[in-house]
């Protein structure tokens, strides 16, 4: 798979909201905020990045993180 837009694109990558959260060891709503607010909390990277190297989904390293943060915390102010 290539590199996702956002990461409500790399969350669409799971076939529900509760697989990925189960994936990535949160609850349901905190994965559900997670692709509301298109902006993953550093505290869960390591494992969004483990989560997504299992599902093939290529590109989602902590610097793709970092700026998908930077580019949401940029909307928001």
């Amino acid at each position: 798979m290539s590199e996702p837009s956002s990461i409500s694109d790399l969350i669409s990558n799971w076939r529900t909201i509760a697989e990925f959260a189960s994936d990535v060891g949160c609850g349901y709503e905190a994965a559900r905020k997670m692709r509301d607010r298109d902006s993953i909390a550093p505290e869960h990277w390591a494992k969004v990045i483990v989560a997504s190297e299992v599902r093939g989904i290529s590109g989602v390293t902590y610097e793709w993180l970092a700026r998908c943060r930077a580019a949401s915390a940029g909307e928001a102010a």
